[in-house]
């Protein structure tokens, strides 16, 4: 009976098992949930608002068809996590290119969220287990769970990647030891499944942006220069290859007991997350408070600091106007890799000037890189760009 019952539950589950296929499948999208963001903004020329809009009206439309299916099916649930990547990861850098919120009340802010979800979620249906994900409420739970930690990985990821200076390469390295850690842990230590799941899950947005950058990045930046567009591309066709392989196979869905996941006691379990909540804390306060040391300056104003920024979009501002965006596109390249490679020196001097030029760099980019670039707009935004820039400069 108890195994009917269960495979009952297998049948009505909206998630896939957790298997290597779904933490692969989870890091491609997560890759493009950062390379794809992009490639709406700087190459198709859209602007943070309107990407953020055109992925919100879509992931919503995916969640709609995600709700009203009865079982988990394969293509609804994985376009929806693409989807849900990227306006996750538009959520955060909104709040912080567009509307100026530090990275650091971001990741607390996010934090928050994501623990009163988890905090409603048990106190309501007294497990956060998603091989019972059979009801609407505990759905809605889990999709606003899988919303906060897309939001909270970007927020994390950005802080120390690139505002504290770590570099993507040095964060993914961390990730990945981090989740190396918390694998063995599982394995070895009895940390519970539930909480070894959601930190993982948490830990792979910023893995899968490392991973993005490396790959669409400029040679110049430090990454393989395959662009946006191909890295989406390959990434895009790889999940489709994997989600049509799920739905052939069908191995991630089983009859698993519930029971079965549960390897701790409540009170075992509690004082599990609260002692990696405390370690995750000092690590991280840690970490931070040595990196914001390291980029530290008796500099206190921007004056003089710009110079180099001006030389290379009044560079730009020649070439456009000579009509050889080939070499625009250099400038473009520099521009970003001497501005990303000096974010964390310039941002702690004055974060909202910084915040102010970045945003007038990123509409630069957009319109240098556009597929049919436009003498008069691309312009108007370099003009713009170089007159906020001489004014924090002077």
């Amino acid at each position: 009976m108890e195994t009917n019952q269960n495979k009952m539950k297998a049948l009505l589950n909206k998630v896939p098992e957790v298997t290597l296929y779904f933490w692969i499948i989870k890091v491609l999208c997560t890759t493009v949930g950062e390379t794809f963001a992009d490639f709406l903004n700087f190459n198709l020329g859209f602007g943070l608002g309107l990407t953020t809009i055109i992925m919100g009206v879509a992931f919503f439309i995916s969640l709609f068809f995600q709700f009203r299916a009865k079982k988990y099916v394969p293509s609804y649930y994985w376009i929806t996590v693409v989807l849900i990547s990227v306006f996750g990861t538009l959520v955060t850098d909104n709040l912080t290119d567009a509307m100026g919120v530090p990275l650091e009340t971001s990741t607390i802010v996010f934090s928050i969220l994501l623990g009163l979800t988890f905090l409603f979620w048990y106190l309501s249906e007294k497990t956060l287990s998603i091989h019972s994900i059979f009801t609407r409420k505990r759905e809605v739970f889990y999709w606003l769970a899988i919303l906060f930690t897309f939001a909270l990985g970007t927020a994390v990821g950005d802080l120390y990647s690139e505002q504290l200076g770590l570099g993507y390469f040095k964060t993914g390295v961390t990730v990945i030891s981090i989740i190396l850690c918390v694998f063995l842990a599982w394995k070895f230590l009895k940390l519970d499944g539930m909480l070894a799941f959601w930190i993982v899950y948490i830990l792979t947005r910023p893995l899968g942006a490392s991973i993005g950058d490396y790959l669409s990045q400029p040679k110049v930046n430090g990454g393989l220069g395959l662009g946006t567009t191909v890295t989406s591309v390959i990434f895009l066709s790889a999940i489709l290859a994997i989600i049509i392989f799920l739905a052939v196979t069908k191995i991630d869905i089983s009859a698993k007991s519930e029971s079965k996941e549960i390897n701790s006691s409540k009170k075992n379990v509690m004082a599990q997350t609260i002692l990696v909540l405390c370690i995750f804390l000092a690590v991280g306060i840690g970490g931070y408070i040595k990196l914001s040391l390291q980029t530290a300056s008796t500099q206190t104003t921007l004056s003089g600091q710009l110079t180099d920024f001006v030389n290379i979009e009044n560079k730009m501002l020649t070439d456009v106007n000579s009509k050889n965006f080939t070499s625009a596109n250099k400038d473009a390249d520099n521009l970003e890799h001497q501005w990303d490679t000096s974010e964390a020196k310039l941002r702690k001097i004055d974060g909202t000037t910084w915040t102010k030029i970045d945003g007038t760099i990123d509409v630069v980019l957009a319109a240098v890189r556009s597929s049919k670039p436009d003498v008069s707009k691309c312009k108007t935004a370099i003009n713009n760009s170089l007159s906020v820039i001489k004014v924090a400069n002077k």
